[in-house]
């Protein structure tokens, strides 16, 4: 008889929206299927993150392993979408999710490419209780979904090793992102699971930074992600829909 999965507390986490992605959980890593808007932005995610961390650390940019040495932490990793380019490039990777069915999927995908990730189904918070930190944190797509903000903040920070860095992205809160991700990606293309998002719970730049801000961590590159006909996504200066932030500690 099959047992129901763990299920993770945490100021930080909402059940509902846990049962959510975890109910995605066969699908994470078929390209074709209801994650393929992050198969196609991992890419462009590596590449930020990759030039961050050169950028804050040093490093040979010639390197395939630029993360070598380095701790990363993915939170909100899912099925391990951009866990496992951190390891690829090097890093000692460990995952988090608030889904033990992300973590099942993860875990097994992870093995079967013969890698090493350390994923586990907890909280940020519970993460921060043990005095784990790292060098690199990456936290994509996640911000929108969280229920306690200010709990999640806090432990984020606490996570962070000193002088580390973390790279957030998340959608922006304007008629644009309500137009493009729940208009078209959700209700016309279903390119996005239905119910994916709820607009009110995007944060503006202005607010996320203010956010983290109150936790001791400080924005030190803002960029937006956008998509252009013939080129695909891109980065620059568009924050309308999507965005990165790239922090550091205060």
């Amino acid at each position: 008889m099959a047992t129901a999965p763990e299920t993770i507390s945490a100021a930080s986490i909402s059940p509902d929206e846990a049962a959510f992605f975890g109910n995605l959980a066969a699908d994470w890593w078929n390209p074709r299927g209801s994650s393929a808007m992050l198969h196609r932005i991992t890419p462009l995610r590596s590449q930020l993150i990759r030039d961050a961390a050169l950028g804050h650390f040093g490093g040979d940019s010639g390197t395939r392993r630029p993360l070598a040495g380095r701790t990363a932490l993915d939170i909100g990793c899912g099925a391990g979408l951009m866990t496992e380019p951190l390891a690829r490039m090097g890093a000692k990777a460990t995952g988090i999710d608030a889904a033990p069915e992300n973590i099942a999927a993860a875990r097994a995908h992870a093995a079967a490419g013969g890698l090493t990730i350390d994923y586990r189904a907890t909280s940020v918070e519970a993460l921060a209780e043990i005095g784990a930190t790292f060098d690199i944190i990456t936290c994509l797509e996640v911000v929108e979904h969280v229920a306690g903000r200010d709990s999640f903040f806090a432990a984020l920070a606490a996570l962070l090793d000193p002088g580390g860095l973390a790279v957030l992205s998340t959608p922006n809160r304007t008629p644009a992102s309500w137009a493009v991700l729940i208009g078209g990606a959700e209700i016309l293309l279903r390119s996005i699971p239905r119910g994916a998002h709820d607009w009110q719970r995007f944060m503006t730049p202005a607010e996320l930074t203010e956010a983290l801000a109150n936790a001791g961590l400080r924005v030190i590159e803002t960029q937006g992600l956008t998509w252009r006909p013939g080129k695909g996504f891109t980065l620059g200066p568009d924050v309308s829909v999507n965005y990165f932030l790239t922090v550091a500690g205060a």
